[in-house]
């Protein structure tokens, strides 16, 4: 059983959202379906991510470091795969917030990029391998 069941978003404008968040979710290898009040993807009917329209539109975008939504951390399987995704991304109108690097402060295979959308949503694409095993004597 996945950790996570489903995530919901609500943005501002549900047509750009679509619009920058489907080819990223359709490289993740998520399948989209379209509701007369929203969006979501699916991922072999287990895990499920949802775009709505804001209750009270205008409120947004989403200001990062505030209360709420932090940012979204996709794992992927190589630093191949960062890169690709983050062009999807970039692509799709998503700014970038840092592009593909490595992050020694969290180990020094940790390698990811950071966007953000017109609703102040951030994602991350990370590769994380771990800390390199130490030599055996």
């Amino acid at each position: 059983m996945p950790v996570f069941d489903h995530l919901g978003v609500s943005v501002d404008d549900l047509p750009t959202a679509i619009a920058q968040f489907d080819p990223v979710m359709t490289a993740l290898g998520f399948t989209r379906y379209d509701a007369d009040n929203g969006v979501s993807w699916h991922t072999e009917g287990e895990t499920e991510f949802i775009l709505l329209p804001a209750s009270q539109p205008g409120t947004g975008p989403h200001r990062h470091g505030r209360v709420g939504w932090q940012h979204l951390a996709f794992a992927v399987d190589s630093r191949a795969e960062v890169d690709r995704l983050h062009e999807i991304a970039v692509d799709a109108g998503w700014s970038v917030v840092r592009a593909p690097k490595l992050y020694p402060r969290f180990n020094d295979r940790y390698y990811a990029a950071f966007l953000e959308d017109a609703n102040g949503i951030r994602i991350e694409f990370m590769h994380n391998p771990g800390p390199e095993p130490a030599p055996e004597d």
